[in-house]
């Protein structure tokens, strides 16, 4: 990684405790995802300034899937505290990688979001029924695949990096099938602060890199599993 220090934050931020005695809460999922517009600013490789609202695009059915997984510990107080990740995607439109001068620009093996999160849920809320709501929030670090090519370069930035801190919102139901399997569906933001770089091309002696900043939100609503014990 690039930047130890938010890769420090990171481990620090995703140290939860988990309480002595719980139920552990295993989850994954799948989903449809989008991604907001976003202003993105800074300097291409050598020192060129650039700014530009990027239309992004997610395209969650296409490969590498979007998905996520999850692990909570809950309390007899059914607040939860858990780990979780999710591999989202960024692909920045046709035009404004045109404008930009960029021939690839996607956080495309993943825009991945890792997180600490605090959970609760309310397993009485429909008297006699299966169903269980739940509300859940978490902060954590955003690790990303950048895939980024500038046009005429020789070389392609590829590869994960830590590029800023991240936050996500859960709000959901999920449907017990017996003691130990339950379906679920719930809707997912996350929100990140990025700060990527972009590599110099090796063919251009003392070129700088560069660097791309950028607030990335997602919305996805999300169908999984989960097994409990």
């Amino acid at each position: 990684m690039r930047k130890t220090c938010k890769a420090a934050l990171a481990a620090t931020l995703l140290t939860a405790a988990a309480p002595a005695s719980a139920e552990v809460e295993l989850s994954l999922y799948m989903g449809v995802q989008s991604v907001d517009n976003s202003s993105a600013s800074g300097t291409m490789p050598g020192g060129a300034p650039f700014s530009r609202n990027i239309k992004w695009d997610a395209n969650p059915l296409d490969n590498p899937f979007y998905y996520g997984a999850r692990a909570t510990w809950w309390t007899d107080r059914n607040i939860g505290f858990g780990l979780e990740g999710t591999h989202a995607k960024a692909y920045a439109s046709a035009a404004d990688r045109g404008a930009l001068g960029f021939d690839r620009l996607e956080l495309s093996n993943g825009h991945n979001i890792f997180t600490a999160n605090v959970m609760k849920r309310w397993p009485d809320a429909f008297a006699g029924r299966h169903f269980t709501p739940y509300l859940g929030a978490g902060l954590g670090v955003a690790v990303p695949h950048s895939d980024i090519k500038v046009t005429g370069a020789t070389n392609r930035t590829f590869g994960f990096e830590a590029t800023g801190i991240a936050a996500r919102g859960i709000a959901g139901m999920k449907y017990d099938i017996n003691e130990n399997w339950a379906l679920f569906g719930e809707y997912q933001i996350t929100w990140s602060d990025n700060d990527v770089t972009i590599d110099a091309d090796p063919a251009v002696p003392g070129q700088t890199a560069g660097k791309l900043r950028t607030e990335i939100v997602t919305h996805a609503v999300n169908f999984g599993v989960s097994y409990s014990f």
